[in-house]
């Protein structure tokens, strides 16, 4: 489309060259003619051929170009539209610890997509994986940032007005680099820095001042979130027992010094003072907690609180917790998420039904900060890229009073990314096996652990016994299928689900085949599992494997690959075992496998209860019950 883009154009023109290829754009006097002017919300006008964007914030303009072009494309008819921001900030918050580092390509190009989408913040979530100088081993072989990528990622943010926020840890979850000998001088425990010692300060120092330096933005959110160890290792040996809120606030104290010294704006998860404040000391999301008065007012004033919560269903529930945070004397952020981790697959049952509820509770109690957290824990077998319909029900939500239409949802996420809602929800399908009641709300991950374990010991097989897995997962791979388009920019995202169907389609429900026949001494069945099935699901495991290679190292840096490669290794090595113990079996070398002599248990003793067929978080508890390594007391 040739348009004529004019008027209040100076501060634009730099993000407008860098995406008109993508959005199908010439820029030509020749034109459609688009009147560009600065306003205090977003209107898009079309009529008579002509065109008028009216903008506040910079991203805004993106919105709203798409907008234009979405109605004046589809509609080739008179266009009125007026939106007004709900947030002050609204962004997603991308997790760069968990082995899956995006590659600078694929950030520029989520960042294309965010501006579209109207999002005017992104938070970089970087435990480790970030340059820090004078400590090499600090995100060593994890496929850290650069400073120099760091400060490439933010300018080209900011030429459409999206502002880039290091998310850091000043206190937990820093087990990568505490990992090393290097760093056992500032080890409390396995993933908690040692408190009240100046050489932890003196790093903390170093970590805040690289981590901020590549960023325009003032603001840094500095963790501290899950600290549930604080104080219990190497602390609790030398200096004996203290409070933890005396523990953390002091240290909060000194964390806050430095962030202030270097000018910066500080915000910190919160959940760790809502756990203070329960009897157990470990109990988040507690609605009935009532939080001590010295809790409320020894909590320093000049750092930003984050809630955190992707769990609950209901606006009233949200509404509840938000009034705790008000307590402490000011208005919190808010955090919610898209469930893509521990998995393969992308719950948007429970994504969706949770985010519509926080979102709006966070209008409705004034929220002013919003973002939301693609985690990518144990690997992150996932892609990010699968998550974007969640975050364009955010995005819609920012710019949209009361509720978000399905309708307006499906045509924005079709426009934004090129990918219709109904192909986003064929991910869902991969974790939303028969007989799970709606919207899969208790976070069963059967595409993980189906994959992983092993057809010999089989611990997932009560859980899904009875299932016609399958069906499922064959009627799931031919939706895919039919499904792709290989002149989308995002089709290969679905060559894993459609590759992983395939292999569950047959491995899913192999280990209770094998069991069944061996408990029945059924040879026949036996021999067909060994020289049909078995090598049926390596071929389809090799084919699975090299799609999901292609696909890691499309979006993200090569480091952590290693992780999923040794998975899929120990995957076939087993398999490979599991036919010959079988063929031992068979003819007669051995008189019994010993594995297949077990009684099948639950893994998770309570499945009956619950509304999914059962959830682990960590491969090397679904691929075997043995020793994976072993775990030394927590300093």
């Amino acid at each position: 489309m040739k348009v004529n883009i004019y008027g209040e154009v100076s501060t634009i023109e730099e993000g407008l060259k860098t995406i008109q290829s993508r959005l199908g754009l010439q820029l030509s006097p020749e034109g459609i003619p688009i009147k560009i002017q600065q306003g205090k919300k977003i209107e898009v006008h079309f009529e008579n051929g002509r065109g008028k964007i009216i903008y506040d914030k910079k991203v805004q303009f993106f919105r709203a170009l798409g907008l234009f072009l979405e109605k004046v494309t589809k509609e080739n008819q008179s266009v009125q539209i007026e939106e007004e921001a709900q947030f002050e900030t609204i962004g997603p918050m991308f997790d760069f610890s968990r082995n899956a580092v995006m590659n600078v390509p694929r950030l520029k190009e989520m960042i294309q997509t965010l501006a579209l989408m109207g999002f005017d913040s992104m938070m970089l979530y970087m435990e480790d994986t970030y340059e820090v100088e004078g400590e090499p081993y600090f995100g060593y072989m994890r496929g850290r940032y650069t400073e120099k990528e760091l400060r490439e990622l933010d300018d080209y943010g900011h030429q459409f007005g999206i502002e880039l926020i290091p998310c850091i840890q000043t206190l937990a979850h820093l087990e990568e680099f505490l990992k090393w000998d290097a760093a056992v001088h500032l080890k409390d425990t396995r993933g908690a820095l040692l408190v009240e010692q100046e050489t932890t300060y003196e790093f903390i120092q170093k970590i805040i001042t690289a981590a901020s330096k590549p960023f325009r933005s003032k603001r840094i959110h500095i963790g501290m979130d899950e600290a549930e160890e604080l104080g219990r290792g190497v602390y609790l040996n030398k200096f004996g027992y203290r409070d933890r809120f005396e523990l953390m606030n002091g240290h909060l104290k000194k964390v806050l010094e430095v962030t202030k010294a270097l000018g910066l704006e500080p915000m910190m998860w919160s959940d760790m003072f809502i756990k203070f404040a329960s009897q157990t000391g470990d109990v988040h999301y507690d609605l009935d907690i009532k939080i001590p008065e010295h809790i409320l007012e020894e909590t320093p004033k000049d750092v930003q609180l984050m809630y955190w919560d992707y769990f609950h269903t209901k606006e009233e529930e949200y509404d509840q917790m938000i009034q705790k945070h008000k307590a402490f004397g000011r208005t919190p952020a808010f955090a919610g998420g898209i469930w893509v981790w521990n998995t393969f697959s992308t719950n948007y049952g429970l994504s969706l039904r949770t985010s519509n509820a926080a979102l709006t509770a966070c209008k409705k109690e004034g929220i002013k900060d919003v973002f939301v957290t693609l985690w990518g824990d144990d690997g992150y077998e996932n892609n990010v890229f699968t998550a974007l319909l969640g975050l364009q029900l955010y995005a819609e939500h920012a710019y949209t009073k009361g509720n978000v239409e399905d309708e307006k949802l499906a045509a924005r996420t079709e426009f934004c990314t090129g990918v219709n809602q109904e192909d986003y929800m064929l991910f869902n399908a991969l974790d939303y096996l028969p007989g799970i009641p709606a919207d899969n709300m208790s976070q069963t991950n059967p595409s993980k652990f189906l994959l992983w374990q092993d057809v010999l010991i089989g611990l997932f097989d009560t859980h899904v016994k009875g299932i016609d897995l399958k069906s499922h997962f064959e009627q799931l791979e031919e939706k895919i299928k039919s499904s792709r388009n290989s002149n989308r920019e995002l089709d290969y995202m679905f060559d894993v689900p459609e590759k992983l169907s395939a292999v569950l389609a047959v491995k899913g429900d192999l280990g209770i085949r094998l069991k069944q026949a061996y408990d029945h001494r059924d040879k026949e069945t036996l021999l067909e599992i060994v020289e049909k099935m078995i090598p049926d699901v390596i071929q389809k495991v090799q084919q699975l494997r090299l799609a999901h290679r292609s696909q890691w190292l499309h979006v993200n840096k090569p480091f952590g690959w290693e992780v999923i490669d040794i998975r899929y290794g120990g995957l076939l090595t087993r398999l490979d075992t599991a036919a010959m113990r079988i063929e031992a079996y068979l003819n007669g070398q051995i008189e019994k496998i010993e594995e297949l002599e077990e009684e099948r248990l639950n893994f998770n003793r309570n499945v009956e209860e619950s509304t999914g067929v059962g959830w682990s978080s960590y491969y090397y508890r679904m691929a075997s019950p043995n020793v994976f390594f072993h775990v030394l007391p927590i300093y």
